[in-house]
């Protein structure tokens, strides 16, 4: 397979479906631009941070963590929709791209970096066998440890910091709630129960439901501010907890929380049915995220009676075409704005300030396309 992942080139022209063909297409678009090895070394890849990249990013000086798990976790959802060996090569490639950049090592100091790429690892294993064995027993290892009774519980953002937030305990818990039934602790699945209760008991906003980012804690475990600032993937994470959490549940209340969610992401968080956007950077993760979880949301929950799947399909296929509509034509393919109701620019040189260039921007809305592509499949169509 060559380094920029030409079995994509075939994906387009046999894809039977409209998603199906929008998402090879980006996904194209995004490996054979952003794909790299790390420091030239055969057998690995990482996303380069930005496109056309300069010196730094050539090199993954920046490499921005957790933007290579959701990379990583794109490739699975692309393997889902058309499995190639050419995408499982790389897909294990990554997985050794992450490990050799993070100097050996699967975890760092940010609990909810380390979240998202245990999730997007026990996705790769489901899907393609990686062994995980070691870097999930390393990563929900430190996440255990991270919880404390401060502020009645949760996990910190960082060790050592004094802040507890949706971004860490929401992707946590998620993982503790599939990794309980994957080969981690029976525990675990109390554990995302508990870290989901944490967040439902201080964090939501009671006037719209929508969920706050943190809060900062005193020395004494009292609450010394709570950030009410609302990002989308705050409430996408809540949400995929949920519904994790409502299968087997006979009480309806994990079901309920997130049908308030889809509700109030539909009231406050989206304009005609279009996720809003969080500029680039780490923000432009946030809209991609929130629609992943809307997806699984819009698949799973009609086996639960519920009838706001409808509303989560809705709003996922009306994000995934408003980026589609307003993308850009760049090398390779298409490129996406971090705001998908606005057309794009196009990236054209490595000093230009446009967060179109960002790995972070591009993965977001292929993510988002990959997303409506699961629905399209699947029959989960508003």
């Amino acid at each position: 397979m060559s380094q920029r992942a030409d079995y994509v080139e075939s994906s387009a022209e046999e894809s039977p479906s409209l998603w199906a063909a929008r998402a090879a297409v980006t996904e194209r678009a995004v490996l054979r631009r952003h794909l790299r090895r790390v420091w030239a070394l055969p057998g690995t890849r990482l996303g380069m941070a930005g496109w056309p990249p300069n010196i730094r990013q050539r090199l993954h000086w920046n490499w921005n963590y957790w933007w290579q798990a959701h990379l990583l976790d794109c490739l699975v959802d692309a393997q889902h929709r058309q499995p190639h060996p050419g995408r499982a090569s790389t897909i294990n490639r990554v997985v050794r791209g992450v490990r050799l950049r993070n100097f050996g090592s699967w975890t760092n100091d940010y609990n909810d970096d380390i979240a998202w790429l245990g999730l997007a690892l026990l996705r790769a294993h489901e899907c393609e066998e990686v062994p995980v064995d070691t870097p999930l027993t390393r990563i929900t290892g430190q996440l255990r440890g991270e919880w404390t009774d401060h502020a009645g519980g949760g996990v910190w953002w960082r060790r050592g910091a004094d802040f507890k937030n949706v971004p860490a305990n929401g992707p946590a818990a998620i993982l503790f709630a599939r990794w309980a039934d994957a080969g981690g602790e029976r525990s675990d699945r109390q554990r995302a129960r508990s870290m989901t209760e944490w967040m439902e008991q201080v964090l939501v906003d009671p006037r719209t439901g929508l969920l706050w980012d943190g809060l900062y804690v005193e020395p004494d475990g009292s609450i010394r501010d709570i950030v009410k600032t609302v990002y989308t993937y705050c409430q996408g994470v809540f949400l995929g907890v949920c519904v994790e959490l409502a299968e087997g549940d006979t009480s309806g209340v994990w079901v309920s929380r997130a049908e308030r969610t889809i509700n109030a992401v539909a009231a406050h968080l989206a304009d005609d049915d279009v996720l809003r956007g969080r500029g680039g950077g780490d923000g432009g993760l946030f809209a991609g995220i929130l629609a992943r979880y809307l997806a699984l949301a819009a698949v799973r929950m009609p086996a639960f009676g519920s009838t706001a799947a409808d509303t989560a399909a809705r709003l996922v296929l009306a994000s995934a075409a408003a980026a589609w509509r307003n993308r850009t034509l760049a090398r390779s393919g298409p490129a996406f704005g971090p705001e998908w109701s606005r057309p794009a620019q196009e990236p054209r040189s490595s000093g230009q300030r446009l967060v179109e260039r960002d790995l972070s921007v591009q993965l977001s809305a292929w993510m988002t396309i990959e997303a409506a592509a699961t629905l399209e499949r699947l029959g989960s169509t508003a």
